[in-house]
């Protein structure tokens, strides 16, 4: 007996259209966990409890050998320092906030240390001269596609900033070829005055963030600042519901003044694996005991 040829081909479009189905569904849950492998991670280490970013604690500034001794034995999760390209020869990426120029502790030498614990790292590039060459030493950490690394640098001017962001597009070259399991953390420049009032991240802002970030492979995290967060809700909102990879991670200046009543509508609008707190310790506690009583 033949077979009906239009039966064939329905029979054909059928699996076609299946297989497609499957394929979006894939791709589509694969960008959602992409956003959260860091929270994974710590839960698989046993160091967070749930999928809530705001368990992720963080040492800020790690720059120097103490200070790196200092993270990797603390509680936190997250080491976070700032890259530059030493002052002087022998001219190679050192961990140095500006106006140092120098360092007692190099890139190479503070990734050799990391390595062996069980830590995330972010690391904060100054200057875009030192990204190619650190991103060459990367390379046998990130050959650990479980580790959280994310790379951070100010590509864009926002509210108050007097900084010069780093060119976007040269950042972005010069990071291309990280895997895609690296978080990038792209920020604005930003300043606060006390006593005036400060102006919140603008439409022009995020849509321009929005236009860079779309077609980018990686998660994208947007370094937030807590004293500008009250007015940029509509506009924030509006740029993590773009897409699934993007997150927040909300940090504050030493001087800066908010309320932590001010953070309360990101956590009630959006997943508590979408915004992370990269605050010091007592503001942490504070905010953990806020959320908790907001629950």
């Amino acid at each position: 007996m033949k077979r009906c040829p239009l039966l064939n081909l329905r029979s054909a479009a059928l699996l076609l259209l299946l297989i497609g189905c499957l394929t979006f569904y894939f791709v589509w849950n694969l960008k959602e966990r992409m956003s959260e492998q860091t929270l994974e991670y710590f839960m698989r280490q046993a160091e967070i409890k749930k999928r809530d970013a705001a368990e992720v604690r963080w040492s800020h500034a790690v720059n120097s050998r103490t200070r790196l001794t200092e993270a990797l034995t603390g509680a936190t999760h997250m080491i976070e320092a700032d890259i530059i390209m030493r002052g002087r020869d022998p001219r190679e990426p050192i961990m140095a906030h500006p106006p140092d120029t120098d360092s007692d502790i190099t890139l190479k030498e503070w990734l050799e240390g990391v390595k062996a614990q069980n830590k995330g790292i972010k690391l904060d590039f100054k200057s875009l001269e030192a990204v190619s060459p650190s991103v060459v030493l990367l390379e046998e950490v990130l050959a650990e596609p479980s580790r959280p690394v994310w790379v951070n640098a100010d590509i864009l001017s926002g509210p108050g900033g007097q900084a010069t962001p780093l060119e976007p597009q040269a950042f972005l070259s010069a990071v291309r070829t990280l895997p895609t399991h690296t978080v990038l953390s792209l920020g604005w420049t930003t300043g606060w005055t006390a006593g005036t009032d400060n102006p919140g991240y603008s439409w022009d802002m995020v849509h321009m963030m929005e236009e860079i970030c779309r077609t980018l492979k990686h998660p994208v995290t947007f370094p937030v600042r807590a004293a500008l967060l009250a007015q940029s809700f509509s506009q924030l909102t509006w740029l993590l519901q773009q897409s699934d990879r993007y997150t927040l991670t909300v940090w504050t200046g030493q001087n800066d003044t908010f309320t932590l009543e001010d953070l309360l509508p990101y956590r009630q609008e959006f997943d508590s694996s979408r915004v992370y707190y990269d605050l010091p310790d007592p503001l942490r506690t504070e905010l953990s005991m806020t959320l908790y009583d907001n629950n």
